[in-house]
């Protein structure tokens, strides 16, 4: 579905990525993972056309991101940022603005049609019930409902997630990335989630970016990304990797100072 050849881009003449490689498969949950710094965002943007590429292509369904106009990639390509302008509208003003894209020439009004399509992704992402509420009113976990609602309404082939767990209680997290494996698994909606949770990342995404320094440093999937010794290399931390004895998937346990300082150093932990 997506394919990036050769990425080199960045913001004026400072370059963030170098040589990125990497292909989306149609239907897959992508994590992109990596220390703060690592490029993990702007590769984001580089997808979405907010900035373009210094060298190399992305292409989307074997077609040029640079070739195609904003509105018809819009269409086809969602995303759900950190911090969006929410400003004094409702929940269902915010996500109607979704349809925007499939407005026709000179339509400045939503259709029956439009209203029919944003409430059906209210009601599936439970947010429905909160459609007349004004959105700095909602938490943190609702707002991020709202957002995912309003990327839906776009009707998208590929929905892009920055953090969307950031700042939520485990409660929300795992309320989130079980909406969006379902999302995935029922309408085969291909996703790209940048994660800094490994232990989120590990449970959900079938295969994994790991972002150090602008370059992808590894990728595959979780049990192949996921041990101590690329961890340490990266994260620059001392960490234990074990089975979750449920998913069978790697699990990060982190190592105080404290506990450090008690082990013999030549002991692997």
């Amino acid at each position: 579905m997506l394919e990036v050849n050769n990425l080199t881009c960045g913001y004026n003449s400072k370059i963030i990525l170098r040589g990125i490689h990497f292909q989306i498969g149609e239907g897959e949950i992508l994590g992109i993972i990596g220390p703060n710094g690592s490029g993990k965002t702007t590769l984001l943007r580089a997808i979405t056309k907010v900035i373009k590429p210094m060298e190399g292509r992305i292409c989307f369904e074997g077609n040029d991101l640079n070739q195609m106009r904003h509105k018809d990639l819009s269409k086809k390509i969602a995303l759900v940022s950190q911090a969006p302008q929410v400003g004094w509208m409702t929940v269902e003003e915010y996500v109607l603005l979704g349809r925007t894209p499939h407005y026709k020439e000179f339509q400045f009004l939503e259709t029956d049609e439009d209203f029919e399509i944003a409430s059906k992704w209210m009601r599936l992402t439970d947010i429905y019930r909160l459609k007349e509420k004004p959105m700095y009113k909602l938490s943190g976990g609702e707002r991020q409902l709202a957002q995912i609602a309003r990327a839906l309404t776009q009707e998208p082939k590929l929905l892009l997630l920055d953090e969307p767990t950031a700042h939520l209680d485990i409660t929300h997290q795992v309320g989130i990335l079980d909406l969006i494996k379902r999302l995935n698994r029922e309408f085969r909606l291909t996703v790209v989630l940048v994660l800094h949770d490994l232990n989120l990342a590990s449970e959900y995404c079938e295969r994994l970016i790991l972002m150090n320094e602008g370059h992808i440093y590894r990728m595959g999937p979780p049990a192949e990304v996921l041990n101590y010794q690329t961890i340490e290399e990266v994260y620059k931390t001392i960490v234990v990797v074990k089975q979750n004895p449920i998913s069978l998937k790697p699990f990060i346990f982190l190592i105080s100072e404290e506990q450090r300082n008690k082990r013999n150093p030549n002991e692997r932990i």
